[in-house]
């Protein structure tokens, strides 16, 4: 692997790492417990909306987050020539 590709590689990576640690700062600690109040006023199956994330939505959302970063790794691992065959 050239030291550009390298570079690519690694950039793409931390790209990918940026987006999803955001994504899941925001659910887990904006919907969790800075915006509860506001998405309390909203029922998700019989329970509060803010409490919902905060108990249930924050885990099932870093459970999705753990299955898009291993796929969208193994699409960067292929396109960069380092996958495991």
């Amino acid at each position: 692997m050239t030291p550009e590709n390298r570079a690519a590689y690694w950039s793409a990576n931390l790209r990918l790492l940026i987006v999803l640690l955001t994504i899941w700062f925001l659910v887990s600690y904006g919907f969790g417990i800075l915006l509860v109040d506001v998405l309390n006023t909203i029922s998700f199956g019989g329970y509060k909306l803010g409490f919902w994330f905060a108990q249930q939505g924050a885990m099932y959302t870093f459970l999705v987050l753990i299955f898009v970063y291993a796929v969208r790794m193994g699409q960067l691992d292929k396109k960069f020539g380092v996958h495991e065959d």
